[in-house]
């Protein structure tokens, strides 16, 4: 079966931005299994209008900048837009994914306050599937391998998550997770 998957881009860059270029990234891990269809928010005005395609997706990727701590505008705007769609067949029980992108600080906050909205509106959060992705880490992972660095997001964690997400729609529970830093988290590191 062929699953439908709506990235909704909520950057203020649009296609031509950083988070665009990490969802192009995703789409290759998405398909065959899915159809890919992505709506860059910056070119909406309500999420009424997206009501159609919307209600015919069977799941999501949420995706933006962050901008002073915050999640974009367009994606500020399409949430606000988006509650009279609360707790409807529109997302009731619908698996969904999140991507964050960032320069150097407050991507994971982003996520966490988004993932809670997401689920506000009733969708569904496989594991694994929140993902920020920042300048900072682009740079710490193009030197040689340190420690430490099984604790960044890398691009090639898309993978886990869009497996993850597409577990889900399948009805499985065959999950993967990404690396983490095993090694003692008390231990001194500066």
């Amino acid at each position: 079966m062929t699953w439908r998957v709506t990235l909704l881009d909520g950057s203020l860059g649009g296609a031509e931005g950083n988070t665009a270029a990490v969802l192009a990234r995703l789409v290759p891990h998405l398909q065959p299994r899915a159809a890919v269809r992505t709506v860059h928010l910056r070119d909406v005005n309500d999420a009424a209008s997206l009501a159609p395609i919307l209600g015919e997706s069977d799941g999501f990727v949420f995706a933006t900048g962050t901008y002073w701590d915050a999640w974009g505008s367009p994606l500020q705007r399409f949430l606000e837009t988006a509650t009279e769609l609360e707790a409807s067949d529109v997302w009731l029980g619908k698996p969904a994914a999140v991507v964050v992108t960032m320069h150097a600080v407050g991507g994971k906050e982003v996520l966490s306050r988004l993932q809670g909205v997401l689920c506000t509106l009733g969708l569904l959060l496989p594991p694994m599937s929140g993902f920020v992705y920042s300048l900072a880490n682009h740079l710490a992972l193009e030197g040689p391998a340190r420690e430490g660095q099984d604790d960044l997001w890398r691009l090639d964690d898309l993978a886990i998550l869009a497996h993850n997400l597409l577990e889900v729609l399948a009805g499985g529970r065959d999950f993967r997770a990404w690396p983490v830093d095993r090694a003692d988290p008390r231990r001194r590191w500066i």
